[in-house]
């Protein structure tokens, strides 16, 4: 195999590579959270790293999501590297104290005598049969949050390589990794070695409509854009990568060219990241659009258990398919 052939690898395993590759590089660098060492975490991402770089750098942590953001924290103040890992971003609920009112403010309060170079794993999002208390995507709630930096990676690549990005930023950062994502594969160009935390990307061009997207809902864009082909539609699907802050400046270029937007977002539709962007649009390019600017959301409910109410409840493919031609090709 020559050295410029793409690995293929899941997003999982892609994961896994990005905190290996952090503990080797910082000997401040650690993992803490539940069941992270021994049982080789709940999604198996740290599976083998206990034995690959034992107990002081792989701490299983007690069963207490506020121990868990708290000890991170200290440690973080203290000067280590932590990578906290909350099993599931609904269990981040009982850190959001530690979270909210110490990460994302001691910087700021202490005049900038304390940073806080912390970055918190969390999964996140339906289509699993996790049930509602393992399976909502509250990525928007901690948007609305200055002083946290949020990320989702949507592809193998950016699984693999945000990571140490987050690492040097001296302040929070959240990664919310998408449940459904896991098994994923994907082919990481030999050439890329890095990616920034900054910048959306354009994931697909088109030129008839922009489809805003992130996470878990980028495969489902992309398909849709396939889809919408065959009517002969050709859509601009963005993935946003970076939560807060947004990079709207890519979107108001595509949207710009499409004079149509379409935002896909798994979060509950009121008061959700979709809103916020819908209106930044509606604020700053609402003489550019030819169509009002159309939601796909997750209904309004706690994510059902039964795989067909599952379905049903989140942003599907169809779902997105119908409103894009809806509006690029308006009854």
């Amino acid at each position: 195999m020559s050295d410029d052939t793409p690995t293929r690898l899941t997003y999982r395993e892609a994961c896994k590579q990005a905190i290996r590759d952090a503990l080797n590089r910082d000997p401040r660098c650690l993992v803490m959270g539940e069941d992270v060492g021994l049982y080789g975490g709940c999604y198996a991402v740290t599976k083998g790293l206990l034995e690959e770089f034992g107990p002081e750098r792989i701490r299983d942590m007690p069963l207490a999501e506020g121990v868990i953001a708290g000890s991170a924290i200290g440690a973080a103040i203290a000067g280590l590297r932590p990578i906290a890992e909350i099993m599931t971003c609904n269990f981040s609920l009982l850190a959001l104290d530690q979270i909210i009112n110490n990460a994302a403010t001691i910087p700021h309060m202490s005049g900038g005598q304390f940073a806080v170079p912390l970055v918190v794993r969390l999964a996140t999002g339906g289509g699993r049969q996790l049930a509602a208390q393992h399976s909502h995507s509250f990525e928007g709630w901690y948007a609305h949050i200055p002083g946290i930096r949020i990320l989702a990676p949507g592809t193998v690549e950016d699984a693999r390589y945000m990571l140490a990005a987050a690492l040097d930023d001296p302040n929070p950062v959240l990664i919310f990794e998408h449940v459904v994502l896991y098994n994923d594969e994907g082919d990481l160009d030999p050439e890329v070695v890095s990616v920034d935390i900054d910048s959306a990307r354009v994931r697909r061009p088109g030129k008839d409509v922009t489809i805003v997207t992130y996470g878990g809902s980028l495969p489902k864009a992309l398909a849709a854009a396939d889809e919408l082909v065959g009517l002969g539609i050709e859509a601009e699907v963005i993935d946003l990568r970076v939560l807060r802050p947004v990079d709207t400046a890519t979107i108001y270029a595509s949207v710009a060219r499409t004079r149509r937007c379409v935002i896909v977002d798994e979060g509950w539709r009121s008061g959700s990241l979709s809103a916020e962007i819908a209106a930044r649009i509606a604020e700053d390019l609402f003489f550019e659009l030819d169509a009002p600017i159309r939601r796909v959301c997750s209904r309004e409910v706690p994510v059902p258990y039964a795989a067909h109410m599952e379905e049903a409840a989140l942003p599907r493919t169809a779902d997105i398919v119908a409103a894009a031609s809806g509006l690029a090709r308006p009854q």
